[in-house]
């Protein structure tokens, strides 16, 4: 029987990216959304096939064409799939185009369909005929003692009569409060790379250096998948129950640039598919004490401080980055997780003074499960003074006619709020000139916090919190336990 492209696992985001309570699983022969289109794959030795037009999946084979001739893989050859969704809303004519790519290897016996309506918040840009999906802002701020600020590459944004236009949405069951949304606007010499950090803070980028070596903590090669952004990604599973570590190990070498002290690591991760789900998980273990525990963050600041402790202890979401120093691993740095749907490039400052010889050596150690990983590169070339536009919004409304400028306008009291599934605003800019000659990157800046729609019942389960909160790694055991025992047909992605 002919059969289509097949369960929808909705994922649900974390302290590093966007949440969904709401969970599907849907059987292939009862898989009829026409609008989920596979649209290619990449394999597991890292090749990548677009196809021409969308492709199926029959009986453990997937089908399609490329350059027009027929081909089939095996979903045991096959690491991830593409999927392109084009949404149409009732009454309107907007279309919604989202491409993204999933791995295979998070359910038993059958391939992982992203529900693409699933992630908080979706930003799109309009290119001129489309809405496209072009960002996820302030992913993690689950409270709002969490707020915070974040800036997305907007690829896809093109002027349109003299305007730039985005579309904020909520696309799951919680509710979003979105403080300010401006424009960075900078325009620069053809070819040059411009790349935010966590703070906002842009660098110039000229000679980006892929690594020379990347290998696990078993010696295999990850070079393939580590050393350019693409479709070929490193997603290391969980760990089984019964081992001794927790973690994976992933070790960079890259050569070092003479006649300098300081370079830019330039990262494109994100947070992986098991890790978003467990901050389902760890939130549910409070059960009816979790609005508490909530209030105790957002007005406790030693609560807040502890969060912040745990999570880098634990690197669940945010990974440190250590650089070896005369045989020792030094700690130099954190990387903060993205996406899972939209990831983005960040760079990260990196002293490297007392680093002696040909080579770096950078050692990252990501708990099983919580971290996918697409390429890193370093860079030496000195910052280019740079002009920086910021551009306020000129007008925003919601869909039920609020207009929303003042809320959007400032880090302040007023926020825009979405509290329901399907609530969006338009946000219109100026095109500012552009400078003859140069280049244009523009990013949204946004400021934030969201409140997941949980049932919040039931005793704690204080030995796992227990657990969680005062035994090392006992997030990512908690995690590998799940993950071991985890059935296809899982109630909890039927709900």
């Amino acid at each position: 029987m002919l059969r289509r492209l097949v369960a929808i696992l909705v994922l649900i985001t974390f302290l590093s990216a966007c949440y969904s309570e709401t969970q599907m699983r849907v059987p292939v022969a009862d898989f009829k959304d026409d609008n989920d289109r596979l649209v290619g794959v990449t394999l597991k030795d890292g090749e990548q096939i677009r196809f021409d037009r969308p492709g199926l999946h029959i009986d453990g084979v997937i089908y399609g064409e490329t350059n027009w001739q027929p081909v089939q893989f095996p979903t045991r050859d096959v690491e991830r799939v593409w999927l392109e969704q084009r949404e149409f809303r009732s009454g309107h004519t907007a279309l919604f185009v989202i491409t993204v790519v999933v791995p295979l290897a998070f359910l038993a016996g059958g391939l992982i369909a992203l529900a693409l309506k699933e992630s908080c918040p979706f930003v799109y840009s309009w290119d001129g005929k489309n809405w496209r999906f072009d960002g996820e802002p302030y992913g993690g701020a689950i409270t709002k003692a969490l707020e915070r600020d974040d800036y997305s590459r907007l690829e896809h944004l093109r002027p349109d009569n003299g305007e730039y236009r985005l579309l904020v949405r909520n696309e799951v069951p919680e509710t979003q409060h979105t403080n300010r949304m401006e424009l960075l606007i900078v325009d620069h010499a053809p070819g040059l790379r411009v790349i935010p950090d966590a703070t906002g803070h842009f660098a110039t980028v000229e000679n980006a250096t892929p690594p020379l070596a990347a290998v696990d903590q078993h010696g295999h090669d990850l070079l393939p998948q580590l050393e350019a952004t693409d479709y070929n990604i490193w997603e290391p599973p969980p760990m089984r129950p019964g081992e001794l570590t927790m973690r994976h190990e992933l070790t960079l070498t890259f050569p070092r640039p003479a006649n300098t002290d300081s370079v830019n690591l330039i990262t494109h991760i994100g947070t992986g598919l098991w890790g978003s789900h467990m901050i389902r998980e760890l939130l549910s273990l409070r059960g009816r004490e979790l609005d508490d525990w909530y209030e105790q963050v957002d007005n406790d600041p030693k609560y807040e401080f502890d969060l912040h402790r745990w999570g880098a202890q634990e690197e669940l979401y945010v990974l440190q980055v250590q650089v070896e120093v005369d045989g020792q691993w030094r700690p130099r740095g954190l990387l903060f997780g993205g996406g899972p749907f939209m990831t983005e490039d960040r760079v990260l400052p990196l002293d490297i003074s007392d680093v002696t010889g040909e080579e770096i050596r950078i050692r990252l150690r990501p708990p099983g499960g919580f971290w996918a990983m697409n390429s890193f590169a370093l860079d030496a070339s000195p910052d280019i003074e740079i002009p920086v536009q910021r551009v306020a919004a000129k007008a925003a409304r919601s869909d039920d006619g609020v207009d929303l400028v003042a809320s959007l306008a400032a880090d302040d009291d007023l926020y825009y709020v979405q509290p329901e599934i399907g609530d969006q605003a338009e946000v219109t800019f100026d095109v500012p000139a552009q400078a003859e000659g140069t280049e244009r990157s523009i990013f949204l800046a946004s400021r934030g916090w969201y409140r997941l729609h949980l049932e919040s019942e039931g005793e704690p389960d204080r030995a796992n919190l227990q657990r969680v909160e005062t035994v090392p790694d006992g997030a990512a055991r908690l995690a590998a336990e799940l993950y071991a025992v985890r059935p296809t047909d899982h109630a909890e992605l039927q709900r």
